[in-house]
């Protein structure tokens, strides 16, 4: 006789809990099982000392784990990584189907726990991880693979994973650091958020870089935090192990944070008879609270006080942006970076800044040279001297990760203060001419006020009638990403039907959504090695533009990261590639007008301008070239495919050496390995870029039909003979093809420090400097 569904479930529950581990891991949760939403509402391991619940933050309610210290819990994860608005009321729930839930009193819910199999049943255990069991007993989530701010003993951040520190210690939202457990070079570094994985945003390490197999960073329960690796025969130790008991002591517990003000520490809370709980805290790095890059925000350095606690202090010429707050930053009150008349060099002695120059002046620079040549150079906003070498870098704004120390002279350019009218000291009269040339300037003002303010009447009254869709335009520029299901992209792509193209990773496909009462098209793509390159690919491109929505950018609008589903969402580009447009062979329309190909050229210059120089952290994109450049339906060029994004260590370049780029469009010191990836490399992949706009060639045509040459070396030899015009073929436009092919080759210089910025790129293909 066949047993009824429902008993046989319960069968099978009671069997599960019956074969279920009683080590610290006693279940106390069973589907349907839920929890009032309350302030130290929870569910207990067995000793009590963890739990699994609601605790009381800004603005209502988060759920998470917490140590049971007195007078107050100390939490050790945040569900959400703490990023989940605040709420309250409703109830925490193991729903039927296997899911951690917290449902609201509206009958909403936000997906707490999401395993790969249903769950039968949870616990929260001892060792302080919070899990959820399928139908044999084996674990299918735990708070310990997904680590907010804390470690503690028996939870591994292993490689690829972070640690985000908390917005403060009542927030606990991710805050401004983050601590990287290195896949690429097997590092362990902290590093401002929202920068990629750089030398100058570094500011602690465990000096493990390239040693040749991941590490794992483990806590034991002596205190001892440890990185091992090569299957447990590589071991360092970053700490000691901590006190033994006391005998007033019953039992102690360890946990490593990372705390709000970015640095790394080890805490020690012990517990004795009567419950009374005491916490001594052993710092792990860095020891010095200025060395935390991005204490101070940009254009400010730190400084000590007297209690070794960090301030923030702005350069001359510059100004805090908010005076309540120093440490968002300060923004400058000159024209410092203009060629106008006035300006002067400040001077600040024993410091430290991030060196992101743009040229180098070499070693052996004087003072005197270093800043005649900031003077002479629009584009330089300060100047950099090494007291070591005399080295002197140029720099641009903003000055990031300023601190006292360090042997640096920074040379900043302010705005000169200008003598009082009619020179001289107080009291002194003003004369006859001064009185009358300041009256004719003043008329002169208004007479100048009125006639702008009669143009900006009529301009308006031109363009009011566009208003209403320019600002909807840029409502939309600026929506937040969106994930989706893969439901609703399965069905927004009809299935998957109509591929669009294919890359090293995935398949890109064409689908609708709706939007705003109306359809939009779009772009998914699908990535397939979701294991290992899909997922790093998929990562990439979520951190270089997921937060951007610069108009020569392909914009990111969403994703899909469910089970083994990586999915990205773009806005849709209906006039295909730059190389469609440059390289077409026989018929059609054949290429774009030279107008339209110089426009081109500035949307990407303009995109890696943002890129490089107008992000709090720079992007190097790493495979600019035709194929990657999309034009939208206006004719804007919009740079795509961000999966090869990234900024690396000084040491790491090798590791990608021949994997990653294009070739004809790597820079030298990237094929080659002899040198560090810097945003130059992008520099030279848009020289290239650049010489096939202007020629509509393509840079390998050459050597792949047999010449030993490539188009750059043409270039470089019809600029020495004068025959660039003649070459390209464009006698009508002679002095713009000369600029553009004496830009493109400056671009392509073998060595990465003779290359301009792509802000005077921009510059000079416009005409505005030579």
């Amino acid at each position: 006789m066949a047993i009824p569904v429902p008993i046989r479930l319960l069968l099978l529950a009671l069997a599960t809990l019956a074969s279920l581990p009683r080590s610290g891991a006693q279940t106390n949760v069973t589907l349907g099982t839920s929890l009032p939403a309350a302030a130290g509402a929870a569910w207990p391991s067995p000793s009590g000392r963890f739990a699994f619940g609601f605790y009381a933050t800004g603005g209502g309610l988060a759920v998470g784990v917490w140590l049971a210290t007195s007078p107050n819990v100390t939490v050790t994860w945040t569900a959400g990584g703490g990023n989940d608005t605040p709420a309250n009321g409703g109830e925490l729930q193991l729903s039927e189907d296997g899911r951690l839930l917290w449902t609201g009193a509206d009958g909403q819910y936000r997906s707490l726990a999401a395993p790969p199999q249903p769950a039968l049943s949870a616990a929260m255990r001892d060792d302080g991880s919070f899990v959820l069991y399928d139908a044999d007993g084996a674990v299918v989530w735990s708070t310990f693979e997904f680590p907010t701010d804390t470690l503690v003993p028996g939870q591994d951040l292993v490689p690829g994973a972070h640690l985000f520190s908390s917005v403060s210690p009542t927030n606990r939202a991710a805050g401004k650091f983050r601590l990287a457990n290195q896949l690429n070079d097997e590092n362990l570094v902290l590093y401002p958020v929202q920068t990629e994985n750089a030398a100058h945003a570094a500011y602690w390490d465990t000096a493990t870089f390239q040693i040749g197999f991941p590490l794992t960073l483990r806590l034991d329960a002596t205190g001892v935090l440890y990185l091992t690796g090569n299957g447990g025969n590589y071991t360092k130790n970053l700490t000691r192990p901590g006190a033994a008991l006391s005998p007033a002591e019953t039992q102690v517990f360890y946990r490593v944070t990372l705390d709000p003000d970015g640095v790394l520490r080890l805490y020690r809370h012990a517990v004795a008879s009567g419950d009374a709980w005491t916490t001594d805290v052993q710092l792990i790095g860095p020891s010095d609270r200025c060395h935390v890059k991005g204490t101070c925000g940009p254009n400010s350095y730190c400084v000590l006080d007297r209690d070794a606690q960090p301030s923030c202090l702005c350069p001359p010429g510059f100004e805090f942006i908010d005076a309540a707050n120093g440490a968002l930053g300060c923004t400058r009150t000159s024209g410092a970076g203009d060629c106008e008349a006035g300006l002067s060099m400040a001077t600040i002695q024993n410091m430290s800044w991030a060196d992101t120059s743009y040229a180098v002046l070499g070693a052996a620079t004087s003072a005197a040279d270093c800043q005649a040549a900031c003077m002479a150079d629009c584009l330089c906003a300060a100047m950099l001297l090494n007291s070591k070498d005399g080295t002197c870098t140029t720099q641009q704004l903003p000055l990031m990760y300023g601190r006292t120390g360090g042997g640096y002279t920074l040379f900043v350019k302010i705005t000169s203060v200008s003598p009082a009218i009619g020179g001289g000291g107080r009291g002194h009269r003003v004369g006859r001419t001064t009185i009358v040339v300041v009256v004719c300037t003043g008329l002169l003002a208004c007479v100048s006020l009125a006639a702008l303010l009669a143009a900006a009447l009529l301009f308006w009254a031109n363009r009011r009638t566009f208003a209403e869709q320019d600002a909807a335009e840029a409502l939309d520029e600026e929506a937040p990403l969106r994930s989706y299901s893969y439901q609703e992209l399965e069905h927004a792509t009809c299935g998957f039907r109509e591929p669009l193209g294919r890359g090293a990773f995935g398949t890109v496909f064409r689908g609708t959504l709706l939007h705003n009462s109306s359809e939009k098209t779009i772009a998914v793509k699908r990535l397939d090695k979701v294991v290992e390159e899909g997922e790093v690919e998929f990562q990439r491109e979520v951190r270089a533009i997921g937060r951007t929505s610069h108009r020569n950018l392909v914009r990111l609008l969403g994703f899909c990261h469910e089970g083994a589903n990586r999915l990205l969402v773009y806005e849709y580009m209906s006039n295909g590639s730059l190389a469609e447009r440059l390289f077409r062979s026989g018929g059609g329309d054949g290429p774009p007008a030279w107008g339209e190909r110089m426009g081109i050229a500035l949307d990407v210059a303009r995109g890696l301008h943002y890129l490089h120089d107008e992000l709090d952290s720079r992007v190097i994109h790493c495979d600019v070239k035709p194929q990657n450049i999309l034009m939208d339906a206006s004719g804007t060029a919009k740079i795509a495919d961000f999966g090869l994004a990234k900024l690396l260590l000084p040491d790491q370049t090798r590791t990608f050496t021949g994997v990653r780029g294009t070739r004809g469009y790597m820079a030298p010191e990237w094929y080659r390995g002899v040198g560090p990836l810097t945003v130059k490399a992008d520099v030279y992949s848009y020289g290239v870029v650049l010489l096939e706009i202007v020629t509509c060639r393509r840079s390998m045509e050459l050597e792949e039909a047999g010449e030993e040459r490539t188009l750059m070396e043409c270039a470089h030899e019809w600029l020495v003979r004068g025959e660039v015009t003649r070459a390209v073929g464009c006698q009508d436009e002679a002095p713009e093809v000369e600029r553009a092919v004496k830009v493109a080759v400056w671009c392509a210089q073998a060595e990465p420090q003779a290359r301009p910025a792509m802000r005077s790129v921009i510059l000079m293909l416009e005409g505005l400097v030579e």
